[in-house]
């Protein structure tokens, strides 16, 4: 069963001019997200609620990495083909960035085919395809082939010319823009990820920055612009249902930005 979910005070208009105020002055001009509240914040979040800045973002930290269960990067292509299906026909995924519905069976590495996309980018921080980082579906999604590989290691910025099939998807020489109604998506996976992984298991410590080109370098930005995506874009059922299918089925724990999108405002 989905998490009961309770918004308070965010309207259809703010959300349309939030949208519109991503594209243009994110960092400026982004409404902060409404407090809400879930069935799991007497028991799950109990020790988390209330809190802000460091205390909450270890708070955090501490709660989503207990007791997780962890799969290898082979095993991910058969969890995606559950946690990415689309609602609309059970025998497809739905892809990152794009929207296109695709074939489960179109699993692999041809044009055509949908493959597995890291959204906070193996290269920044080197952690490959390794059991943890690497293999955390809060991050992973089905994405299409040639889309995924034009994406690449980029930060997400706005602005750039339209991607090839991206469905309305922008890139330019140093960043990537996801479509609107994926960014953010794309910004609770990488705030999960920086809360998740802070250099405490032996993999680097995830962090968000203001920059692009952040390389191999453990950083991935711009933090500004995913705030304004995470304001603009609020979760979609497809994402609270992504993000149940995980806690109850594959890793049993919970990306609380989904949960909780207004924990962004008060840590970053």
């Amino acid at each position: 069963m989905l998490a009961t979910r309770i918004r308070r005070g965010k309207s259809v208009a703010l959300a349309t001019a939030a949208v519109l105020v991503g594209l243009t002055a994110p960092a400026l001009t982004a409404t902060p997200a409404a407090a809400t509240t879930t069935a799991y914040d007497s028991t799950y979040y109990k020790n988390a609620v209330g809190k802000t800045g460091t205390s909450l973002k270890s708070s955090l930290h501490t709660i989503i990495s207990a007791n997780v269960s962890k799969i290898s990067y082979s095993a991910v292509w058969d969890a995606l083909k559950v946690t990415d299906q689309d609602p609309n026909n059970t025998s497809n995924v739905l892809l990152l960035y794009s929207g296109v519905s695709r074939s489960k069976s179109l699993n692999g590495g041809d044009v055509g085919d949908w493959n597995r996309e890291h959204t906070w980018a193996k290269s920044h921080g080197d952690f490959g395809e390794a059991i943890g980082p690497g293999t955390d579906l809060h991050h992973l999604r089905a994405c299409d082939v040639q889309v995924n590989s034009t994406r690449g290691n980029l930060d997400f910025d706005n602005g750039g010319s339209a991607v090839t099939n991206g469905g309305g998807s922008t890139v330019d020489s140093d960043s990537f823009a996801p479509r609107a109604a994926d960014r953010g998506d794309v910004a609770r996976m990488i705030l999960y990820m920086a809360v998740r992984y802070d250099g405490g298991d032996g993999f680097a410590d995830l962090e968000p920055n203001e920059n692009v080109n952040n390389g191999s370098n453990p950083y991935m930005g711009k933090l500004s612009v995913l705030k304004a995506w995470n304001e603009a874009d609020p979760p979609s059922a497809f994402e609270e249902r992504r993000n149940q299918v995980i806690y109850d089925t594959y890793q049993h724990n919970r990306n609380p930005f989904i949960d909780h999108p207004e924990w962004v405002e008060a840590i970053w």
